[in-house]
């Protein structure tokens, strides 16, 4: 008896799964029919947006009068009334551009395409959109009728000035996930599919020459720190003849994941929900392994020829930075960023001047990435207490929760485009910086610490703490004791 209860169940358990997989396939028909159905709607609402003769004439009769002189009148939005919230693979219409990481040949790697113009949507290949943080601005120049959502760029003469590469480093897929080696080559490389195709390719490599003036490079020369040699410094006024290369962020997710040691699928979870549930074909269209962050990106500058940045025989200097505005650019003295970033450059032009190669790389890390309120904020709390160096990162992780969030394992990446493969003179302190480069396999030759007297007086907190906790020196590292000793300016002592 039991046996035949066992029997009937079964047979009933088989009829269920195999009504289920019915509705399953009728489902997927059904999405692919709505598809077609919405397409078809999509392109009559377009044509029936476009008032005719007819539709002014019945206006007027209508009474329809023009809007009271000083009344706010909402323009309305371009394109049509339907929106694409996301897609899926396999989903009627959607065919991505091949995107074969790492290949050697751009043309069958494929180009990154981002774009949801209605072109392109289909052909994407990559999540996100170009232009990093500044994306939002460009969304808000086409709701404002600005930009025309339609208008795309004329490269001509926007070729890069100077070669990069390619070097072998371009074609293995674990040294470099976070940007597109082929990325200045972009529009030119794949000239057919843009205008033959109306695919929407742009560049997130762009290579210039440039001219760099500071005040203190002019000290530098007077004071015989830098000479004058016509070519790379140019005159008694410390201008420097530079190679500058702006590169926008392009993640390739697999190799970003793996950099932390996380499984893609974390990664993907994490950026859609603390991006507010931005980008939810991240969750949606697994198939799809590119993503281009809302985030700053990086500056290289290079004195000297740039082809010496890839020998092997020649001395490079380099200094890696990371943004800080208050510093770098409005001279605070709470920190030693801006003193070393112009000894930085200094070093780089003395190396390049002297048959090598100087780099300086400017990353967009504000606050060590947790962004400048926080930064002011952790300010506010120094300021207000005893400022010592021994509680310094403590201020940090009590506010942000983390005492620094620069992640450097993605900083490399640059290093590896540019084809460097040793550095004999590193211009920073950093051991993540240290530790992150030598782990991707470039050796570090001699690590330079800033010298004492360009150290100001109220950022011992910040340099002495640092090199407590494991940044280079060749001068003493303090006691606990010693640490708590050192103390910043504090408010009383400031004129206001």
């Amino acid at each position: 008896m039991a046996a035949q209860i066992s029997s009937s169940g079964g047979h009933e358990l088989r009829g269920i799964l195999a009504a289920l997989e019915k509705i399953q396939v009728d489902h997927s028909h059904l999405s692919s029919s709505v598809e077609e159905i919405k397409e078809k709607v999509e392109l009559l609402a377009t044509r029936d947006d476009i008032p005719g003769p007819e539709a002014k004439d019945e206006a007027q009769a209508l009474g329809s009068a023009p809007a009271p002189s000083g009344t706010y009148t909402p323009r309305k939005t371009s394109g049509t009334s339907r929106i694409i919230l996301t897609t899926y693979p396999g989903q009627s219409g959607i065919n991505p551009i091949v995107m074969d990481w790492g290949n050697p040949d751009p043309i069958k790697r494929g180009p990154v395409v981002v774009s949801r113009h209605p072109d392109t949507v289909k052909k994407r290949n990559a999540i996100g959109a170009h232009g990093g943080s500044y994306s939002i601005y460009y969304a808000l120049a086409v709701a404002s009728k600005d930009l025309n959502i339609d208008h795309r760029p004329d490269f001509t003469n926007t070729e890069p000035p100077v070669n990069i590469g390619p070097f072998p480093q371009w074609t293995d897929p674990k040294k470099i996930v976070s940007m597109d080696p082929w990325g200045h080559r972009a529009p030119f490389d794949f000239t057919e599919m843009i205008k033959e195709g109306g695919v929407d390719i742009r560049p997130t490599i762009a290579v210039t020459k440039a001219h760099m003036k500071l005040p203190e490079l002019k000290q530098s020369v007077e004071t015989g720190r830098l000479k004058v040699d016509g070519k790379i410094c140019l005159n008694e006024s410390g201008e420097l003849a530079v190679t500058k290369i702006a590169v926008e962020p392009v993640w390739y997710l697999p190799g970003v994941a793996e950099r932390f040691g996380i499984d893609e699928g974390t990664l993907r979870r994490s950026l859609f929900e603390n991006t507010g549930g931005s980008y939810p074909e991240l969750i949606t269209r697994g198939d799809i392994k590119l993503f281009l962050p809302p985030i700053g990106g990086l500056t290289v500058y290079c004195f000297g020829d740039p082809a010496r940045m890839s020998d092997p025989n020649v001395k490079l200097a380099l200094r890696v930075h990371d943004e800080c505005n208050g510093s770098d650019v409005f001279g605070s003295d709470i920190c030693t960023c801006r003193p070393y970033l112009i000894f930085g450059i200094e070093e780089a032009v003395k190396q390049a001047q002297h048959g090598g190669s100087g780099i300086v790389i400017y990353f967009r890390k504000e606050g060590r990435a947790l962004g400048e309120v926080t930064k002011y904020l952790v300010y506010n709390a120094r300021k207000r207490g005893s400022d010592r160096a021994s509680e310094y990162f403590k201020r940090t992780e009590n506010i942000a929760g983390v005492k620094d969030m620069r992640f450097q394992a993605l900083m490399p990446d640059i290093l590896h485009w540019l084809g460097i493969t040793k550095i004999d003179r590193m211009l920073s302190m950093s051991n993540m910086k240290h530790d992150a480069i030598v782990e991707q396999g470039i050796p570090i030759h001699e690590r330079v610490p800033i010298p004492d007297d360009l150290i100001p007086e109220d950022s011992r907190v910040e340099i002495d703490a640092k090199i407590h906790a494991g940044y280079f020196t060749t001068g003493k590292v303090l006691s606990a004791d010693e640490l708590s000793q050192v103390q910043g300016r504090a408010w009383e002592d400031v004129d206001v």
